[in-house]
C-alpha cells in the first residue's frame, strides 16, 4: 500500500485529490496539510511514501517544504503554475516529480505509483522546456563526486540524463532492474543528491549524458 500525504492550501482541491487517490486500491491517504509548515511536520511524523505538494502555500511555500523533507520521503509537486521559477526550484529542492493540476485522475494516480517506485516523473510540457533550457546553456564542471563513480555507475548516470526509467536502463545495459536501483542509490549518495531528477539535471548540465549505447529509447516523455 502506497501511503500519501496531500499538501494544498485549498480545502476543495485537497478533498478532490484525496477522493482521486482514495479510489485507487493500492493508495492510502494518511494525512492532509493546508500549509507548508504542517506538511513538513506531518511528513516527519507519518513518513509517507509520497508527499503530493502544492507550491503556493501559506507559512512555508511548497519548494521550501520540499527542500526540508526530500531527504527522507519522495515529493511529487502538483501545481497550477508552470513558471520556470517553480519548475527549477522544485526539482533543485529534491522533488521526484513535477506535474500540473490539469493532469487527469488516472495519470495522477500513476504518477504517485511511479514516484513511490523510486522513479521520477515530469509533465511533458515541462520536460520540453527543461530540454530547451539545457540545450541553450554551456556545459559546467561536475562535482568532485563524479570522480568516485565506477564505470558502470557512469553508464547509469548517463542514462539518467537521457530520462530513462530503471526498466529502460536495465534493458539498455543488460542488467537486472534491482541492480539498476542499487546503482541509482549509490550514484545519489556519492553525488549528494536527493532524487534521480536531480541526477538527470546534473547529467545534462555536465554534458555527461551522451549516448551510452544502443537500446530502448521508447517510452513516455514524462518519467525520468
Amino acid at each position: 500500500m502506497i501511503e500519501v500525504l496531500v499538501a494544498d492550501d485549498q480545502a476543495a482541491v485537497r478533498a478532490g485529490l484525496v477522493l482521486i487517490l482514495g479510489a485507487a486500491p493500492d493508495v492510502r491517504v494518511v494525512g492532509e496539510a493546508a500549509d507548508g509548515e504542517r506538511a513538513v511536520a506531518l511528513a516527519r511524523e507519518l513518513r509517507p511514501d509520497v508527499v503530493l505538494m502544492d507550491v503556493r502555500m501559506p507559512r512555508l511555500d511548497g519548494i521550501s517544504a520540499t527542500r526540508e523533507i526530500a531527504g527522507f520521503t519522495d515529493v511529487l509537486v502538483l501545481t497550477t503554475f508552470d513558471v520556470d521559477e517553480y519548475v527549477f526550484g522544485a526539482l533543485r529542492a529534491g522533488a521526484a516529480g513535477f506535474l500540473l493540476k490539469d493532469v487527469d485522475a488516472d495519470r495522477l494516480v500513476e504518477a504517485v505509483r511511479t514516484v513511490a517506485a523510486g522513479e521520477g516523473i515530469i509533465a511533458p510540457k515541462v520536460t520540453r522546456r527543461l530540454i530547451g533550457a539545457f540545450a541553450s546553456r554551456p556545459a559546467v564542471p561536475g562535482p568532485s563526486g563524479l570522480d568516485e563513480l565506477t564505470p558502470r555507475e557512469r553508464e547509469v548516470f548517463a542514462c539518467l540524463g537521457e530520462g530513462l526509467s530503471n526498466g529502460q536502463i536495465a534493458r539498455r545495459l543488460d542488467m537486472a532492474e534491482t541492480t539498476t536501483k542499487t546503482h541509482v542509490s549509490r550514484i545519489l549518495g556519492k553525488l549528494g543528491l536527493r532524487s534521480r531528477v536531480q541526477a538527470a539535471i546534473l547529467a545534462q548540465e555536465t554534458a555527461a549524458a551522451g549516448p551510452s549505447g544502443p537500446g530502448d529509447r521508447k517510452g513516455s516523455p514524462g518519467p525520468v
